[in-house]
């Protein structure tokens, strides 16, 4: 795919050489090596994320087969398939192992370590009201928070504009805007220079149809004064 695009044609040519999707050539034009494309899979959640320790547990355990693994997680809400069992043991297994029964030095070790949430969990949770998380988003958030001090201040601008949102305190924003862009948050902050830029951009718009609506006054009803803010824009 790299060396389709070193030859100079475009993103969406090389999508319909051998048809993968534009998505697929994106993703394998955008990474630097062969390295940081599995990491886009492992980051996707799957229906197996909450069972993880459990997995991880029997995996140390010596137990090694996808289909026995299934049927113990069932009782526990389990609705998945054992591929999706056998999909996340696969990168445990050496190479030349019996698919089910590796022996003790064929296999890796799986980590004992509490199974971090993914990115799209901590995302979701950190996004929620505080009121409607469940018990275990709540646990993400508060170890979240607790471990890195820019997701602590990012969830704290995240909560004070969702107040100034839901309890339209507008005269309010500009201070969030300030408060954002002089912490160290890139991403949040290019959000709040678009946010800058959009408020003076309706703020002027605001004025122009005040204009017009001041030089129509007594002379113009709605449906004039409409075409004229839509031909003034």
């Amino acid at each position: 795919m790299h060396e389709a695009l070193a030859r100079g044609l475009s993103r969406a040519a090389v999508s319909r050489e051998p048809d993968p999707g534009i998505q697929t050539v994106r993703r394998f034009a955008n990474a630097a090596s062969a390295e940081e494309l599995p990491g886009k899979a492992e980051n996707r959640a799957t229906r197996l994320d909450p069972w993880i320790d459990v997995v991880n547990q029997r995996w140390n355990e010596g137990a090694a087969n996808a289909e026995a693994i299934t049927a113990e997680l069932r009782p526990l809400g389990f609705k998945g398939s054992a591929q999706v069992v056998r999909r996340y043991l696969q990168p445990l297994r050496l190479p030349r192992s019996s698919p089910g029964h590796p022996g003790p030095h064929r296999r890796r070790h799986a980590s004992a370590a509490r199974a971090v949430p993914k990115p799209r969990a901590i995302s979701r949770a950190l996004l929620t009201r505080p009121g409607h998380l469940t018990q275990d988003d709540a646990l993400i958030v508060k170890n979240a928070t607790t471990g890195c001090p820019r997701l602590e201040h990012l969830h704290q601008h995240v909560r004070e504009l969702a107040k100034i949102m839901a309890q339209r305190r507008g005269q309010e924003l500009p201070a969030w805007l300030d408060a954002v862009e002089a912490d160290d948050l890139p991403e949040l902050r290019s959000l709040a220079t678009g946010m800058r830029h959009d408020l003076g951009a309706v703020e002027g718009n605001v004025t122009r149809v005040k204009r017009l609506k001041r030089d129509g006054y007594g002379r113009a009803k709605s449906d004039l004064l409409r075409a004229q803010i839509l031909l003034a824009t």
